[in-house]
């Protein structure tokens, strides 16, 4: 079957290629908890001086956040993927005193 034919059935069909879609459209943004009221506490909670890093102006653009707009913002690889990983976990119910962590040590160099 030549390409010109196959293409020339292909248009009466429905595509079956999946749709794109915003992906940050379809997460839910979860309502504030506990003592978490502003993403200002969201993120003293999660640690790492993140708070410092990050300035969300409300609770929608802190869960509307991607990696690309962190990276504008200048954070690190380490400090971008911590700060998405929280905003999930928080998004799937678990408070941040259950998930936080602090940052791996350096390794040290012998020699």
């Amino acid at each position: 079957m030549s390409l010109r034919l196959a293409a020339r059935l292909a248009l009466p069909c429905p595509s079956l290629v999946r749709t794109l879609v915003n992906r940050a459209a379809q997460r839910p943004i979860p309502p504030p908890r506990g003592t978490i009221a502003t993403p200002q506490d969201f993120l003293k909670a999660i640690g790492r001086s993140s708070e410092t890093k990050l300035t969300p102006e409300s609770w929608e653009q802190l869960f509307h956040t991607n990696g690309h707009q962190l990276r504008k913002a200048g954070l690190t690889v380490e400090d971008r993927r911590y700060i998405l990983w929280s905003v999930e976990k928080y998004r799937q119910g678990l408070d941040p005193s259950e998930f936080a962590h602090p940052p791996k040590p350096a390794s040290k160099i012998r020699g």
